[in-house]
């Protein structure tokens, strides 16, 4: 792609209040734009990473047997009200009669959590023993009256969410599933590039038992997680007991932390409330065990830029850079440019285009190299007339320091590497 036709651009400039390194980073690059407080729109570059952690997700959800769907976002309230949720404070509610624009008596809440609507679904297809275990999951827009909206991605009020729901015959079978998702869990974090540690947290309006979270240790995070490296026992600092920490001489260290996804074991809360039953072998009739696994795409956005970056800008994992390769022309000769666009369809031929932004803007060198450090893409690779004059291409890694010169045999057995 050339770097030209980009809608957007790199800027210097930020919205008032933008502390948070992601915030500064994915703005200052062009990947998101602020529209409100908690509010952004994902920009062309900020998609395309988006896609690759939904597509990392996708594909572990898969091999859980995970089934997509897609929840309507616009909720009646007769849903909450049948779990008795319509009086949470994070409800955005909205509704109007058809007569006049003022909205009397909100019908409809923006959902911030789709347990109600998944198990009104539910009783339409659960009816026997045979129609069980099942999952279903969804990426979706969620919106949450948030009142210390901040940190850029990390805490938004409409952000994405991937929201996993299962469904079970018995606990046992609910267990042996929810260690699944937690595995599934563990390999999607791994792929994305973030150390996340599962963590023992309070169960809240869920259940009684402890839930499990995935924190990822960082002085941006606002949770403290009380964690000891030797044995691997981690505690939100919401439920943190010493006492619990047994039969380990390791120290128990506290840590800031990012939470990037959560799983609970919903049981028979949702099942009483909306009726999902199925009937055993036995003709007997039984409620239905649920679980539901969350993961927020758009903040663990946010967590990879606050763990992968350096005072220049963001250094993209390459699972979920925007592109493979940042082509950049410093040409001024003919040669040079020649050179340059036909390293470009090189690269386009082997990677697909849709892997190398091109920097054939008219901009100096000093803009375009500062602009790539930002954009952080994974790998550069500068034509310039001094190059082509010693028939070598400059190539860097985001992450590290210097770069070097290699000829074009080395440029194609790094191309067929990517």
């Amino acid at each position: 792609m050339l770097q030209s036709k980009l809608f957007s651009k790199t800027t210097k400039n930020l919205p008032e209040g933008e502390v948070a390194k992601n915030a500064q980073f994915l703005i200052k690059g062009g990947f998101i734009n602020k529209s409100s407080a908690g509010v952004y729109t994902l920009l062309p570059l900020g998609y395309r990473v988006l896609e690759k952690i939904n597509k990392i997700i996708r594909e572990e959800m898969s091999a859980i047997d995970g089934e997509e769907v897609l929840m309507p976002a616009l909720v009646h309230k007769k849903y909450w009200e049948q779990s008795k949720r319509w009086d949470v404070d994070i409800i955005y509610r909205t509704g109007k009669s058809e007569k006049d624009k003022e909205i009397k008596k909100p019908e409809y809440g923006l959902g911030w959590t789709h347990e109600e609507v998944i198990s009104a679904i539910a009783t339409n297809f659960i009816n026997s023993y045979k129609d069980l275990p099942k999952a279903v999951y969804q990426i979706q827009t969620k919106f949450r009256v948030e009142p210390r909206a901040q940190a850029g991605l990390l805490r938004g009020r409409e952000f994405s969410m991937k929201d996993l729901y299962s469904f079970h015959t018995d606990i046992e079978d609910l267990d042996k599933y929810y260690k699944k998702a937690i595995n599934a869990y563990n390999k999607i974090f791994k792929r994305l590039g973030l150390k996340a540690v599962v963590t023992e947290a309070a169960g809240g309006d869920f259940t009684k038992e402890y839930t499990h979270e995935f924190q990822v240790f960082n002085e941006a995070g606002e949770d403290t997680v009380y964690y000891c490296k030797k044995c691997k026992f981690s505690q939100n600092q919401e439920i943190y007991n010493n006492s619990a920490h047994k039969n380990c001489s390791g120290e128990v260290t506290a840590y800031k932390a990012i939470e990037v996804g959560n799983v609970f074991k919903l049981g028979t809360k949702f099942s009483e409330a909306f009726n999902i039953s199925y009937l055993d072998k036995n003709g007997k009739k039984n409620l239905v065990i649920m679980g539901s696994y969350g993961i927020g795409p758009t903040r663990v956005m946010g967590a990879i830029v606050e763990v992968y970056n350096d005072e220049k800008g963001i250094i993209w994992p390459e699972t979920v850079a925007p592109f493979k390769v940042h082509l950049i022309s410093l040409a001024k000769s003919k040669k040079a440019e020649k050179q340059a666009e036909e390293v470009y369809k090189l690269l386009a031929g082997q990677l697909e285009e849709s892997e190398v932004l091109f920097d054939d803007r008219n901009a100096s060198a000093g803009a375009k190299l500062n602009d790539s450090d930002l954009l952080g893409i994974p790998l550069r690779i500068v034509v310039s007339d001094k190059t082509t004059a010693a028939k070598k291409f400059e190539i860097k890694n985001r992450s590290d320091k210097s770069a070097k010169l290699i000829n074009i045999s080395q440029l194609k057995s790094l191309i067929k590497k990517l």
